[in-house]
């Protein structure tokens, strides 16, 4: 496990077992959250952003965070592991808000993640797995054939895995 993407739905737990699995395999952790918005929620330019990305997966090891249905396929062709949280849109929008209570909004000072709650992103939660979860399923399907992937339905699963992969089981 060198190349490790982790997509999901906002608020499924990505960033949480990023930051673990980095931590474990002492791998480099991007948000792209981090990448793609600065402090004032602009966003970088898409054709900035897929560069960016091809400079960080042309590395021999990494965990990248992050959906980006776009550019997935960029993370997906060089990923040696795939893991999309798959999980219900509550148990997301209760991430969401917890996310919330735990850092107050604004800019997180442990992963740099501007955490900005809108009408639409919950909207976006709340529909995640019926209008983009089949999409990510045929990107994963598309260009991650030749990677491991773990399709994760529950935090405890998510929790699972994550425990599996740091004691060296996986």
């Amino acid at each position: 496990m060198d190349r490790i993407a982790i997509i999901g739905c906002g608020g499924s737990g990505k960033t949480t077992i990023a930051r673990r699995l980095g931590t474990t395999l002492d791998v480099p952790v991007t948000h792209l959250d981090v990448a793609y918005y600065d402090n004032e929620w602009n966003t970088l330019p898409k054709e900035k952003f897929a560069a960016l990305q091809e400079e960080l997966v042309a590395a021999d090891r990494w965990v990248i965070d992050g959906n980006y249905a776009s550019t997935m396929p960029i993370r997906l062709e060089r990923a040696d592991t795939v893991i999309f949280l798959d999980l219900s849109p509550l148990a997301c929008l209760w991430g969401v808000a917890q996310r919330r209570l735990r850092h107050g909004g604004g800019q997180n000072d442990q992963t740099g993640v501007y955490d900005r709650i809108t009408w639409n992103f919950i909207t976006y939660v709340r529909n995640y797995r019926r209008t983009m979860a089949p999409r990510v399923r045929s990107l994963i399907a598309e260009y991650a054939d030749h990677a491991q992937v773990h399709v994760v339905k529950s935090r405890h699963a998510a929790n699972a895995l994550t425990t599996r992969i740091e004691s060296g089981s996986i």
